[in-house]
């Protein structure tokens, strides 16, 4: 017997540590050579780590949420032969290792260093097999759980009849434990109990770069009335009558284009800003964030080159970025990089939302939901599809006078779709 350490490898160009986003194995199991062992997340992506070698796993350094350096002992495995790997010593794992113990699965202690790791493999695998066969959760709950790793017997769920939920999960990973007590079956039943929710992974960096964002960049925000009756009856005729193999149209590829045609008369607002040289990046190329909600929380892919892109190209990459984000499959490239940001949250826009700057960039427009109003025209109360487009700026970098010039021009071309396709 012998074993291994795993120890964080070198995840991006001066990239110094990273943190433990999601543990994909406890302490006892076995892992096969190529089996995920951890999610690490970076300032750029999500990377998933690989076992190089099969054995047990003997000792995990540091929880979900905690920073790992890069080539420190991330796991400790003990391996079939000797002849493997080179033998470590057990403890300490490394310097950086934190005091605390790992974390187990709920009601289930790690192995005290005395016991064999075998022994240790027979109590985890006797304390799940005492769970039920088949835990209750929603398929959405259960495919996170395969994406994670997590064996769902081995979490505590506080929904009804012990259904698991996401923020079980979250709970789970975290090491953690929730309480939560209903009086009574009733919709006047007192309530109590206090739900704690770690901050950590892409929640914390979200929270972070939010923060950053609204500290650093003095915002301003201008909305603008947008009839898009003549647009909508253009998609729902391309929908109609598209190729088997064309995507289906939202309402997204027509703005992507609205704005790769504005944007050359505005060059101020296709730019990036470096705080700490004091220098204003204009961007040729337009290379649009798309903000994309996932169940880890809000992600940017970027949509590069837009300019070069028709309303079939550009609805296909927004489809692929999209699923690749919600997946968590999508690379540092597909994530950094983007000048001005379109955000939207569907039908579910509201009437005005006030999106806050996807720095260092200076500038982020997001479409409204669309409804049917009455509306004058020409003298004649008729019937239209009006939408608001959202928007805010940078007011180092943008005029108000500037940014109100731009939406009105961003919104005559949705108005008049023919424009779209005008050089």
């Amino acid at each position: 017997m012998g074993q291994y350490s795993f120890k964080l490898p070198d995840v991006g160009e001066g990239t110094a540590e990273a943190e433990i986003a999601a543990w994909r194995v406890n302490v006892g199991d076995r892992v096969e050579e190529d089996q995920p062992l951890v999610d690490m997340m970076t300032e750029k992506a999500t990377v998933e780590l690989t076992s190089p070698v099969a054995g047990i796993v003997q000792s995990l350094a540091g929880k979900a949420g905690e920073m790992a350096a890069v080539g420190s002992v991330l796991v400790v495995l003990e391996t079939q032969s000797s002849g493997e790997v080179a033998a470590v010593k057990a403890a300490p794992v490394a310097a950086s290792t934190p005091k605390e113990p790992s974390p187990a699965p709920a009601s289930i202690a790690p192995a005290p260093p005395s016991q064999p790791v075998a022994a240790a493999a027979l109590q985890h695998l006797a304390a799940a097999t005492a769970r039920p066969a088949r835990a209750v959760a929603s398929p959405a709950v259960r495919r996170r759980a395969e994406e994670l790793g997590v064996k769902l017997q081995l979490v505590h769920g506080t929904g009804p009849t012990g259904r698991i939920t996401h923020a079980d999960l979250d709970t789970h990973l975290a090491g953690g434990s929730v309480t939560m007590v209903a009086t009574a079956d009733s919709a006047y039943a007192q309530r109590s109990g206090i739900e704690e929710i770690p901050v950590i992974g892409l929640r914390r960096q979200i929270a972070e770069r939010m923060q950053l964002a609204k500290r650093q960049i003095p915002h301003f925000s201008y909305v603008e009335e947008v009839d898009v009756t003549e647009l909508e009856s253009l998609r729902a005729h391309l929908n109609a009558t598209k190729a088997p193999a064309q995507p289906k149209l939202t309402l997204l590829p027509f703005l992507i284009r609205a704005l790769v045609r504005v944007l050359p008369e505005f060059p101020q607002i296709n730019a990036t800003y470096d705080d700490e040289a004091n220098v204003v990046k204009r961007s040729a190329p337009v290379h649009i964030g798309m903000a994309a909600q996932t169940s880890r929380g809000l992600m940017v892919a970027v949509i590069r080159h837009a300019e070069t892109r028709d309303l079939w190209n550009c609805a296909t990459e927004i489809s692929r970025l999209a699923e690749a984000a919600k997946s968590g499959k999508a690379t540092r490239e597909e994530l950094t990089g983007s000048t001005i940001t379109v955000t939207s949250l569907g039908p579910l826009g509201g009437v005005v939302t006030t999106p806050v700057i996807n720095r260092p960039e200076v500038a982020i427009v997001g479409p409204n939901k669309i409804m049917e109003r009455a509306v004058v025209r020409d003298g004649q109360v008729v019937v239209r599809k009006m939408m608001n487009l959202s928007s805010s700026f940078d007011h180092r970098v943008v005029d108000g006078a500037d940014a109100a010039e731009f939406i009105q021009r961003v919104r005559a071309v949705l108005e008049h779709p023919a424009t779209l396709f005008i050089r």
